[in-house]
């Protein structure tokens, strides 16, 4: 396996090429980490998802209610490696809050939106050789092996389907080279999102607070997310399944982002009222 923190924007590609993941540390400097992590622990206390797996926090489309990590959203790293692997014109497609508390349990393997095939909208297996979804985990607390460092199985992505769909692992049971993200707050992982991954027991007596930042080309069509829309409607109906919810971002919060953050919601605005 390639070295887990390769130096620059070369060697990062080529280890997600290889791997499925690379990890960039200090993204969130470590003197500002502890803020950040504790308004998103804040934040997903008072708007905590009705319906999350039990002793998990989890808040959708968090940038509407917590903007305190919005600054680090354009760092060159990870914007960097965004636009080599999906073109220019990215766009942020999910913003998420994802708190393992103590006790949760081990969740089963899958592969993210569009490559899930539990979701209303995705790409049917076989799915193609293409990078077209990346995910992005921030660690606001360290990630260990003990406190529920999400699983990952390195080279996954390579495979043509995942456990949500045909392939005939059994989702919940181990596999001999999986491994977990393990890192120091601040630092980020980034995936190809076909990389399987599974939610990791947190045997602690801490919260392992995270981000889950995924970011989408311009022509991967991320309306399905967005509630009230036409396309989620159509899709919906004629596939019987259910997609993700993303809440569009409200045009206040929209206007507080930074100026190099905007681009990558702008797609996501909505006035008060409008659908």
């Amino acid at each position: 396996m390639a070295d887990a923190f390769p130096m620059n924007l070369e060697d990062q590609i080529a280890q997600i090429r290889e791997d499925g993941f690379c990890i960039l540390e200090g993204v969130i400097p470590g003197e500002d980490v502890d803020r950040v992590r504790q308004s998103v622990e804040a934040t997903v206390e008072e708007h905590c998802s009705k319906s999350p797996p039990e002793n998990v926090g989890f808040v959708p489309s968090l940038i509407v209610h917590d903007q305190s990590f919005a600054t680090y959203l354009a760092d060159e790293r990870l914007l960097g490696i965004a636009e080599a692997m999906l073109g220019k014109h990215i766009r942020i497609s999910f913003t998420s809050a994802i708190i393992n508390l103590t006790g949760n349990k081990r969740g089963d393997w899958h592969a993210d939106w569009p490559f899930n095939q539990r979701n209303a909208g995705h790409f049917p297996e076989p799915y193609p050789n293409i990078v077209a979804h990346l995910t992005s985990l921030w660690m606001l607390s360290p990630f260990t092996s003990e406190n529920g460092g999400t699983l990952i199985f390195p080279g996954s992505h390579l495979l043509n389907c995942n456990p949500t769909g045909t392939h005939e692992h059994p989702p919940a049971a181990p596999l001999p080279d999986e491994i977990h993200v393990t890192g120091s707050a601040g630092s980020v992982v980034v995936m190809d999102s076909r990389l399987w991954h599974a939610a990791s027991p947190n045997r602690t007596d801490h919260p392992r607070t995270a981000l889950a930042v995924r970011f989408a080309p311009w022509w991967l069509n991320v309306n399905v997310l967005m509630p009230g829309s036409e396309d989620r409607k159509r899709i919906e109906d004629e596939s019987g399944k259910i997609e993700n919810i993303v809440p569009a971002v409200p045009k206040n919060v929209f206007d507080g982002l930074p100026e190099k953050v905007k681009p990558l919601y702008l797609h996501w605005v909505r006035e008060a009222g409008e659908g």
